[in-house]
């Protein structure tokens, strides 16, 4: 990905300054906030000082001739930039970067950026919602959310934003609802949605259907050691005939999923827990298997942009900016984890931050990486 690519991908972005007071174009602001996450930047000043320390790389690739942006001037930049037409300007990139395989997951979660309050109303928090590739480790789309209870509404807006053909896409028991299975399936995707006790009749009929299957471990059974505690998990699948009600508003239902995880830890009683899924694909039990565990990869993408990025100890909260910083860690974490070389987040972005040839050497790798052969 060199400067043009990013030019053009981000073109879209309008400039809501006053056109009189502009010294410093948006898309050079834009750009180089970009570059500094990547090496590390958490707030405007670090943003700042890094462009200070690469003035001179910059001034070579045409941007900041005149000098150095104050820490203020990039804040009030970033922060008047429109969240929605940004993030969507993001999801194009990754729709022209990234192929879809079939069946593969695809998890769709929310996550609260705990700084971003306003301090003078702590309800103000925002709630991003994300959708995750599992197995490219990359995000295909976020859009914020006000509060967490509106997870429910956004998750469908965000799904209409992505190209999900041949995509399993997988979301936990809060966004059980048949408008976003039906939302799934429009975008050309399954879904397998967790099942809870917010959708009761559902949640009872699946219990009862896998009465049979229930505390029946097999011969077969693998325990896994780790972590200082030992746990089995089984995986079984039967077909929607055997639901007994009418579940018929639940489009496309194919396959009931239970999962049954046993646990012992060193100290604690032994747990037995039951976990409940529909999904519109027949899965085998194999396959159901796997794409729950893949679900939770995007906690380790939460992870990363609290513990290697900073995000929750991020107090930017003015205007739009938590939610276009948000986005542009977003990218970054995209950008850095695609790039190939065996070492750690963490010394990449140190890399980054020392000597901008690897800054290059992670924009031009960044879309071709990306593409899953």
């Amino acid at each position: 990905m060199d400067i043009d690519t990013f030019k053009d991908y981000f073109s879209a972005v309008d400039d809501n300054r006053q056109s009189a007071k502009i010294t410093y174009p948006l898309f050079d602001l834009l750009f180089a906030s970009l570059c500094a996450v990547i090496a590390g930047s958490k707030g405007w000043y670090d943003i700042r000082e890094y462009i200070l320390g690469h003035h001179e790389w910059f001034k070579h690739n045409g941007m900041f001739k005149d000098g150095i942006p104050a820490d203020d001037t990039i804040a009030r930049a970033i922060s008047t930039i429109e969240p929605s037409a940004f993030q969507a300007c993001f999801i194009d990139w990754m729709k022209a970067v990234h192929q879809m395989t079939d069946g593969q997951v695809v998890a769709i979660d929310g996550k609260t950026l705990k700084g971003s309050y306003n301090r003078e109303d702590r309800s103000s928090t925002i709630h991003m919602v994300s959708a995750y590739a599992s197995k490219n480790h990359l995000v295909l789309g976020q859009l914020k959310t006000e509060e967490k209870s509106n997870e429910i509404s956004a998750t469908p807006e965000l799904i209409r934003l992505l190209d999900l053909r041949g995509a399993l896409v997988t979301i936990d028991a809060m966004a059980c609802q048949t408008t976003i299975a039906k939302t799934i399936l429009e975008q050309g995707g399954d879904y397998l949605l967790a099942v809870k006790q917010n959708q009761g009749k559902l949640a009872n009929a699946i219990t009862a259907a896998f009465s049979e299957q229930r505390r029946t471990f097999n011969d077969d059974v693998v325990f896994e050691h780790g972590h200082g505690r030992t746990e089995s998990r089984q995986c079984y699948v039967i077909d929607k005939e055997c639901l007994s009600g009418d579940f018929t508003r639940w489009p496309s239902l194919q396959s009931l999923v239970m999962v049954e995880s046993l646990r012992v830890e060193k100290g604690r009683p032994m747990s037995l827990e039951y976990r409940y899924y529909i999904s519109s694909k027949s899965l085998t039990a194999d396959e159901a298997s796997r794409a729950i565990r893949s679900h939770w990869s995007i906690e380790s993408m939460h992870w990363v942009l609290d513990v290697n990025m900073g995000e929750d100890a991020c107090q930017i909260y003015k205007d739009n900016g938590a939610a276009n910083v948000a986005c542009l860690r977003h990218m970054a974490s995209n950008m850095v984890r695609a790039e190939p070389t065996k070492i750690s987040l963490v010394s990449k972005q140190k890399r980054c931050l020392m000597n901008t040839s690897f800054l290059e050497k992670f924009l031009a790798a960044g879309i071709p990486a990306m593409v899953e052969k």
